[in-house]
């Protein structure tokens, strides 16, 4: 009865955190951002390439639910390292590394991933996988009675931003998220799977991209379905912009 009373407790907690979450205004979000995203600001110096990248984002921000796009500011961190991955940080930014870019064939690929990204900005998940670092220290707290442990460093925070685990119901609203604003921006859905499909085809545990944002069959197969229900159309896939391409050459 301890055990089972101590679980509920953290399982309402974990509700708790969750609700105070979805209704965190954007100035305190700001402030959080304020101590992770110097970590990766530092390893971003301005280039063609960022400038590129945030221009693609300002269009997908254009056609951002108002809710979404209220005090809001989303800008991109383009790093230069061979890593394939893309990360939500609290601040409005968005992380995206030249290993990424280096695996898209084309513009319409790419904005599927910001999109997706800016998913998880519209349903708080990058702020939900703090909170669910706080309660397991705060588990480890009351157990083994060491109340610094229930203080979490800078370093860590970035750290579990960086290994963050998007659910399945999570990473399919993201893509859901990008899907729809993907048509809003072109007037059709070309390239909305391709990325994906690519990268899942690739050898497991290779991928960074792969272990932080979990994809499967079912989860391309549920970006056709809506393509299908929505009866979004299909036409030519735009290139990527030429500051984009050949980027061992900068």
């Amino acid at each position: 009865m301890f055990i089972g009373a101590i679980a509920l407790f953290f399982w309402l907690l974990k509700l708790f955190l969750n609700g105070i979450i979805a209704v965190i205004p954007p100035e305190v979000e700001q402030k959080l951002g304020a101590i992770i995203v110097p970590v990766y600001e530092r390893q971003a110096e301005p280039s063609p390439q960022q400038d590129t990248l945030t221009k693609l984002l300002d269009r997908l921000e254009n056609n951002l639910p108002e809710k979404q796009n209220s005090q809001r500011n989303y800008q991109v961190l383009y790093i230069p390292e061979s890593t394939i991955n893309a990360l939500a940080l609290p601040g409005d930014k968005i992380v995206i590394y030249q290993g990424l870019i280096e695996k898209v064939r084309s513009e319409n690929e790419l904005m599927m991933v910001l999109g997706h990204e800016l998913g998880h900005f519209a349903h708080r998940d990058h702020l939900r996988g703090l909170g669910n670092t706080l309660i397991i220290r705060a588990s480890l707290a009351f157990f083994l009675g060491d109340l610094g442990i229930f203080q979490i460093p800078v370093g860590n925070t970035v750290e579990a931003i960086a290994n963050a685990r998007y659910s399945q119901s999570q990473e399919k609203q993201a893509d859901a998220f990008g899907l729809t604003l993907l048509n809003k921006t072109y007037g059709h859905v070309a390239g909305a799977t391709d990325f994906f499909t690519r990268l899942s085809q690739e050898e497991n545990g290779t991928i960074s991209f792969l272990s932080s944002h979990p994809t499967s069959t079912e989860r391309i197969q549920k970006l056709k379905s809506l393509i299908k229900e929505n009866n979004y159309p299909s036409k030519d896939r735009s290139p990527l912009p030429p500051t984009l391409t050949n980027l061992s050459e900068y």
